[in-house]
């Protein structure tokens, strides 16, 4: 029998085994375990940015990994304009969007999938398999049956795309950059290799007939970016290995520990010049302590979303640098110290060495076996032998008793983690409405239509408004920025109330659209100033109080009814109303291209969406059209006739003050008063001032013909007629 054992695997094809041995590992494993010459041990580096560089070695990755990649393809910046009107006779505004394509390498042996990526180390895409930006993402694993990526054919023509079969890459089609500096990012994946794996996997892709089923307890993952016998270097420096080449197949483990040490028979006496320990037949030294002997141990931390980290072992500080094992693997703070932990006492122990002289050999004595001497304690663990004229030449190395070898359970800090938001992109939310003439903000000759976009979820990235004139075609209206704006709705029909005075019986419960959502309260300060201004249905209140009962609901209280000249809608709530708090989270949309059709509504769309969110204008034609006369008077003049009269109101002029009348904004002072139906009016009359006379012969003719019919006046605007006030009832 003839056998190999390494202590240090840089001696593995050394030593007086010779011819046979050396044949049989030279022809059969040097090539496939050791590599070119030439070649690095793999080493702990911080997460590198994507590169395309021609010759860059693609690792292998085992378990669960972080890594870079390297462009493989890629095409030019595609440019994108889009020109949104700013109004009637106002100019357009163009605005420019860029993406790319591009095709990254991740690994130089089949993965099954890819979980998270981080772009310029924020999330790209999310745990749930979630882009955050615009595009598609295509992985493939590098299965041997795996066919060319679809856009790289369109784009190279199917002779010059290879299927790239055993190589794990991802094409992203059309990725938004506007999050990027219109660049490519510096992008990192998390590769999903493995459920689980071992020393045999490492190999066995390698080399065959190699038995090497060794599983690494606490790993959950490692990269490979040299040869075999590099990342045997670097296990055997924490978890020592054994080589067997002796029989049929190489075999690599773990250290041994039997249930029970075979004793070695009494050494044997040598009398030739040049040996060992010639009267006694051993000879026992301590081997001098390394100079800088490995104090760290270097990792990736998988609870610090595989960061470099490291951990200390226990012990007194000794001059200089401390030596450190770089370990190119995913595993926890916790079995990153106790590793480092072994390896330290162990390389104290191991340096107790004895050379142990024998005329017979145990056959159960192979590589590691442990053995017990003759007169001296302990147990010794075989690491070389040889063959002698006097006979077989043990090399022993001391073995750490059990209680040492077992790490005692010490404190480890992996360090506080930031990670960036992983939320979900959430489904657009749209409520589109018009608001009334503001004299601050505006021109009371346009219209003011908004629309507040928001979304179930704080990891929404914004989205696309359109206009749609109710034929189906799609107009943009630009994007609707990343802001959320606070909607909900309101399940009860809100009561009606007095719009003059505070409403403090009606408590409407709103149901935000993101429990994250919060109202806050104010003061009747505040409510002068214009805050908590909120849409409900067709009513603008304002509130003063806002409760939270859980779950996203919220409770208001002291409402002011009817704000703005909604006060018509006061009486006409219903269930399920939309509510809208109107700040500037709200975004401004073009009413030219929104359009005049009856049907228009607008669209948006968001990268998450299921389906479009599609929204009808509330308060429709409200901005342009005269407030209701308030203060209705009928009075009967002397001679049967009537007096009618009215106060105006002007669109913009919510601040009445010291009882002046406000300023008229429309291009001249008319009204419109009518007799009977509105639809159909029996009589009409015009005015200029908010006064009309009716002689009596009228009012007799009208009231014997149509008792009871109901008088009405209405403002002409310059571009619409006002809601009707009713002034009295012809008796």
């Amino acid at each position: 029998m003839a056998t190999l054992v390494f202590g240090s695997l840089g001696s593995m094809l050394g030593g007086p085994l010779g011819g046979a041995i050396g044949s049989l590992v030279g022809r059969q494993f040097d090539a496939a375990l050791f590599g070119s010459a030439g070649r690095q041990g793999p080493r702990l580096k911080e997460l590198a940015v994507t590169t395309s560089s021609y010759g860059q070695t693609l690792p292998r990755h085992f378990g669960r990994m972080r890594t870079a990649g390297s462009v493989i393809w890629a095409t030019d910046l595609v440019e994108r304009s889009e020109a949104q009107g700013s109004g009637k006779g106002g100019p357009s505004l163009t605005t420019y969007a860029y993406s790319v394509s591009f095709a990254v390498a991740l690994a130089s042996r089949p993965i099954r999938a890819i979980g998270r990526i981080w772009a310029d180390g924020k999330l790209l895409r999310g745990a749930a398999g979630d882009l955050k930006a615009a595009g598609t993402l295509r992985v493939h694993t590098g299965a041997g049956d795996q066919q060319p990526d679809p856009l790289i054919v369109a784009a190279e023509g199917p002779g010059q795309c290879p299927a790239y079969r055993g190589l794990a890459y991802v094409v992203f089609e059309d990725l938004d950059l506007s999050g990027f500096y219109n660049r490519i990012p510096s992008l990192t994946f998390e590769i999903i290799a493995d459920d689980g794996f071992s020393l045999r996997d490492m190999i066995g892709e390698v080399i065959e007939d190699v038995d090497a089923d060794l599983p690494f307890s606490g790993l959950s993952g490692y990269t490979s970016e040299g040869s075999p016998a590099a990342d045997l270097q670097v296990f055997d420096q924490i978890t020592p290995l054994e080589i067997d080449a002796a029989g049929e197949h190489l075999v690599i483990a773990a250290e041994r520990r039997q249930e029970a040490a075979i004793c070695l028979p009494e050494p044997a006496i040598a009398s030739g010049d040049g040996d060992f320990g010639a009267l006694t037949g051993f000879t026992r030294h301590r081997a001098p302590p390394p100079e800088s002997p490995p104090s760290i141990l270097r990792y990736y931390d998988v609870d610090r979303d595989h960061q470099p980290s490291l951990q200390r072992a226990t012990g007194r500080s000794i001059p200089g640098e401390p030596a450190g094992i770089d370990l190119p693997a995913a595993l926890d703070a916790g079995t990153a110290r106790a590793l480092i932990e072994r390896t330290a006492r162990r390389i104290d122990w191991n340096r107790d060495r004895i050379s142990w002289r024998t005329c017979e050999l145990d056959p159960r004595i192979g590589p590691g076996t442990l053995v017990t001497l003759p007169g001296i304690d302990g147990h010794w663990r075989v690491r070389e032998w040889e063959w002698r004229d006097s006979g077989v030449e043990l090399h022993l190395e001391r073995a750490l008793p059990p209680t040492v070898a077992t790490t005692p359970d010490l404190a480890s800090d992996p360090g506080r983690p930031n990670p960036p938001l992983d939320t979900e992109t959430g489904q657009t939310r749209l409520v589109a409405f018009e608001l009334p003439f503001d004299a601050a903000t505006g021109s009371p000759d346009a219209p003011r239509p908004f629309a507040a976009v928001s979304a179930t979820s704080a990891g929404w990235s914004g989205a696309a408004l359109y206009a749609d004139h109710g034929d189906g075609a799609l107009h943009p209206l630009g994007p609707s920025g990343r802001m959320r704006a606070t909607i909900g709705t309101v399940a009860s029909p809100l009561p009606p109330a007095n719009p003059l005075l505070f409403d403090r019986t009606s408590c409407p419960v709103v149901m935000l659209v993101d429990p994250a959502m919060q109202l806050a309260a104010t003061d009747t300060g505040g409510i002068s100033r214009g805050a908590n201004l909120a849409l409900i249905g067709e009513e603008i209140v304002q509130f003063l109080g806002a409760v939270p009962i859980g779950a996203g609901r919220w409770r208001l209280e002291g409402l002011l009814r009817g704000r703005a000249g909604t006060e018509t809608a006061i009486a006409a709530h219903r269930e399920n109303e939309d509510f809208v708090l109107l700040d500037n989270s709200l975004v401004r949309v073009d009413a030219s291209t929104l359009g005049s059709s009856p049907g228009r509504q607008v669209v948006a769309l968001g990268r998450g969406d299921d389906a479009p969110a599609t929204a009808s204008l509330h308060l429709d034609g409200i901005g342009q059209r005269p407030l209701a006369p308030v203060h209705p008077r009928m009075i009967v003049t002397k001679d049967d006739g009537l007096l009618l009269s009215w106060t105006r109101r002007a669109r913009g002029g919510w601040a009445w003050q010291d009882g002046v009348d406000v300023p008229l904004v429309e291009q001249a002072e008319r009204y419109l008063v009518t007799l009977g139906p509105l639809d159909a009016p029996l009589a009409m009359w015009t005015s200029t001032s908010p006064t009309l006379d009716i002689d009596a012969a009228t009012v007799v003719r009208f009231a014997t013909s149509a008792p009871h019919a109901e008088i009405h006046v209405r403002q002409q605007g310059t571009h619409a007629l006002s809601l009707p006030l009713l002034l009295g009832t012809l008796s």
